[in-house]
């Protein structure tokens, strides 16, 4: 693709995912468990959603993690006949960030190093860069770069580029200013423990003019706007293989249904819709929901 030409711009988490689906249940202590499926392929809240927007034919660069020695060559390969563009990450002599995910059905663990690499107070991820955002259509940020997250939304905003977030405080900048915003069930969690799911959306919808979406797993998904009413959208019911890049892959219907003008009701319902495919299937990242096949299930409504 060309260098000057991407419709979207994602900022955020790009690594390497080491994923085990297991074939009788989940991990029991001192038990065996069989592996029924391994695969290192690209993960990250960003990665996945580059991986969902490339496969609805969407072109995007993407920007964040740095790239160590054993993600590149994966990275690079995975993406080579894909509409994503990798020229704005930066590569590294390290080994470079990965997680390890254990998945049996509806139950999944990530394991990782996340904790101690963000505690060393360190930067591991790169500054957004304005020329970069200024020429996409439309942006995805994920909020856990600190000023480099707030960065990305400010050039957003100074060159009227909506973006979409995730589990976004409601009195932060990322919040304020994003045209979604997708509040997931671990983030109330831990952020707004002890609130019912409506209060939370109550809360969120006060401090901004976009959209707050708020999702449940299996539960009901949650949206609205300021001084709306809460509306509610079923998550379409499909057989689960792995929930691993469920979220991901909602933020990337998203990020598509604002690209392509969607009025709320139906970019909530597309990426829903974008998140049932993805569940039904596993290795996400080499099955990726197509267009037709989104369709096709929102045609089930």
């Amino acid at each position: 693709m060309a260098k000057d030409y991407h419709e979207v711009y994602l900022f955020g988490q790009v690594l390497g995912t080491h994923s085990f689906l297991l074939r009788d249940g989940f991990l029991q202590p001192d038990e065996y468990s069989e592996i029924a499926q391994q695969y290192f392929l690209p993960g990250g809240e960003t990665g996945t959603a580059a991986t969902v927007l490339a496969s609805l034919g969407v072109t995007v660069r993407m920007d964040g993690t740095w790239i160590g020695t054993e993600v590149a060559p994966m990275l690079k390969e995975f993406y080579a006949d894909k509409t994503v563009d990798l020229s704005s990450l930066t590569f590294t002599e390290d080994p470079g960030v990965m997680d390890y995910v254990v998945i049996a059905g509806l139950v999944r663990s990530p394991m990782g190093r996340f904790q101690t690499l963000f505690s060393t107070g360190d930067r591991w991820w790169n500054i957004p860069r304005e020329e970069d955002i200024a020429c996409a259509k439309a942006a995805a940020i994920d909020p856990y770069f600190r000023e480099e997250s707030v960065l990305a939304a400010e050039q957003c905003r100074k060159h009227s580029i909506p973006y979409v977030t995730i589990d976004s405080r409601h009195d932060s900048f990322l919040h304020r200013n994003a045209a979604v915003n997708v509040i997931s069930h671990e983030c109330t969690d831990q952020e707004y423990a002890g609130m019912t799911p409506e209060e939370v959306v109550g809360l969120m919808q006060q401090e901004t003019d976009g959209l707050t979406i708020l999702t449940q797993g299996g539960g009901d998904i949650l949206y609205a706007r300021r001084g709306e009413p809460v509306r509610r959208c079923k998550p379409f019911p499909v057989e689960v293989r792995s929930t691993l890049g469920a979220g991901d892959t909602f933020k990337a219907g998203c990020v598509y249904g604002l690209l392509h003008g969607m009025d709320d009701e139906d970019l909530v319902c597309y990426a829903a819709a974008c998140s049932g495919v993805a569940i039904s299937r596993f290795p996400l990242p080499l099955n990726p929901p197509k267009p037709e096949e989104v369709q096709a299930l929102l045609q089930k409504r």
